[in-house]
């Protein structure tokens, strides 16, 4: 028994904040924030708008692609950084949202590669014979964790969230998926604070090494591609959309180039979303599918990076 992807969906806030806007708050401009990233402009939730809001959104969408009733849902995962709150998890709150109870429904936290560990998860639940039809969603509320001070972090993020559903099939969907972890190099890119006795210990935003954790990316995300294709017997030319983690267009354009892949095969979203963490890649896989980019049969490889360090990888039949 296998696990397909049958079913993709995604939400982006309303408000657009663009580089000129920032350029308002803190001190940096359009051309500084495009040369070092790629980023034009980024979404942010509105008052009152949480993490769980997003995700059912783009789960309602992918469930409705998929061409199935809400009940069928046996499973649901979601990969955040950003919960709603402390517990219970985002993924029961959703849950309760859909109005589907008694299923299993839990959180996955690894930050920015949070969807591949959630779909490795589901992945082995249903080959596994555990669950037959998964909700997987990857959303997140970065704009609550930033400094609006901090011009180095503040222009990198934005919000939303995307989703797939996955059914067991006879049929190979998930070829293979890959997940990897460094707790040495968790101090590069962490959001230190913490709740303690009812006020805030330490910082509640997040820091980060940006020439390390570029440095850190660049090498791992090229292995973790290498890796999983050769661990499978797939040449790199046979992969036909590359769709990783969207964080730096350079960093996108180097993992291209080493896999000796067009930028035309690999789906970026990365100017109009910024960094969206947990949802850069559904909300990327979503898009691609939806204007038709991806094909049946074609062969997609995704990968992912974030805080732990955690990073992963995923081979996709679609």
């Amino acid at each position: 028994m296998y696990a397909r992807l049958i079913g993709t969906g995604s939400y982006l806030p309303e408000k657009i904040l663009t580089n000129d806007d920032l350029s308002k708050i803190v001190d940096t401009s359009d051309q500084w924030i495009t040369d070092r990233t790629g980023i034009k402009e980024r979404h942010v939730v509105a008052e009152g708008e949480m993490t769980s809001d997003q995700a059912l959104v783009a789960g309602r969408r992918a469930i409705e692609a998929a061409g199935i009733d809400v009940g069928e849902i046996d499973l649901i995962i979601v990969a955040t950084t950003t919960p709603d709150m402390i517990f219970p998890s985002t993924a029961c709150i959703l849950q309760n949202k859909l109005g589907i109870p008694g299923c299993p429904a839990f959180d996955v936290q690894a930050v920015c590669s949070g969807f591949i560990y959630a779909l490795a998860t589901a992945n082995s639940f249903i080959r596994s014979g555990s669950a037959k039809c998964a909700l997987v969603v990857g959303a997140e509320t970065f704009s609550r964790i930033l400094d609006w001070n901090d011009r180095g972090t503040c222009v990198l993020f934005g919000d939303g969230a995307g989703a797939v559903v996955m059914r067991a099939s006879e049929t190979p969907g998930v070829l293979a998926t890959e997940l990897h972890a460094d707790g040495r190099y968790s101090d590069i890119l962490a959001v230190p604070g913490s709740l303690s006795h009812g006020g805030i210990k330490g910082n509640p935003y997040l820091e980060m090494d940006g020439p390390a954790v570029f440095k850190f990316a660049v090498k791992a995300l090229g292995d973790a591609a290498e890796s999983i294709l050769a661990a499978n017997g797939i040449d790199k030319h046979e992969v036909d959309w590359m769709i990783p983690h969207q964080a730096n267009l350079r960093i996108i354009e180097s993992t291209a180039k080493r896999m000796g892949l067009s930028m035309d095969k690999v789906v970026v979203t990365l100017p109009r979303h910024g960094n969206t963490s947990a949802a850069s890649i559904p909300l990327a896989l979503d898009e691609a599918v939806r204007d038709g980019r991806i094909q049946p049969g074609q062969l997609l490889l995704l990968e992912g990076i974030g805080g732990g360090f955690a990073w992963g990888s995923a081979l996709i039949r679609w």
